[in-house]
């Protein structure tokens, strides 16, 4: 295979598409036909978590794709349910695509700052054709597992207690390995598409599903 025959299969591969992209731009009037969840892929993959505080990188993506398999693994919800929760948890730091770099100054901005996050936040969410608003139980459920994996974070890539004083939450059984921007960005796509299948035209088409193997050995 020559370089040329590999570059040009790299794509279909990765499942990311060879094509322009519509990156998240002004966060004031964001509407659900704005969103290219490729290009939200790669901005979430390419952000580091906790504003880059992590002794290894750790992108929002990953994060989100961690949490996002964890709900899925739960019990007790129906099939419907735990797909749309999951898809919930992969989306949930969406905003942050568009509203990065935007440090509030004051009570005034940092409420403006909310008001954009939730307008982003819905049309996200009827972009990848669920509800406008998240159950409250469920979206309990969503912060418990979501703090869990914070904690993980903590124990793997920070190298502090996950359980201490003031933590109340207990860490994921798995452990929590650095991944480059780009495999992080494959992972969130293939992930999406398995939650969102047809439903979405904006999701490229192809590729298998990186997802698989986020997953380390569990925490000894």
């Amino acid at each position: 295979m020559t370089a040329r025959t590999a570059a040009a299969r790299k794509p279909a591969e990765t499942g990311i598409a060879n094509r322009p992209l519509n990156w998240p731009g002004d966060p004031e009037d964001v509407t659900a036909d704005d969103i290219d969840f490729e290009a939200l892929a790669h901005v979430l993959a390419n952000t580091c978590r906790r504003g880059g505080c992590c002794r290894q990188y750790h992108s929002i993506a990953a994060h989100a794709v961690i949490v996002s398999e964890e709900i899925a693994a739960l019990d007790g919800l129906e099939d419907e349910d735990r797909r749309t929760l999951a898809l919930h948890a992969l989306i949930a730091n969406a905003p942050s695509a568009w509203l990065r770099g935007r440090l509030p100054d004051s009570q005034r901005a940092a409420e403006r700052t909310g008001k954009l996050a939730t307008g982003i936040e819905i049309a996200v969410r009827r972009a990848a054709g669920l509800d406008a608003v998240l159950e409250e139980e469920h979206g309990e459920l969503l912060r418990f597992v979501t703090r869990m994996a914070a904690a993980t974070e903590s124990r793997d890539l920070l190298d502090e207690p996950a359980v201490g004083a003031g933590v109340a939450f207990p860490p994921l059984k798995r452990r929590i390995r650095s991944m480059p921007p780009e495999k992080a960005a494959q992972a969130w796509l293939a992930r999406f598409r398995a939650l969102a299948g047809d439903r979405i035209a904006t999701a490229a088409p192809g590729g298998g599903d990186p997802a698989k193997g986020m997953a380390d050995a569990p925490a000894s």
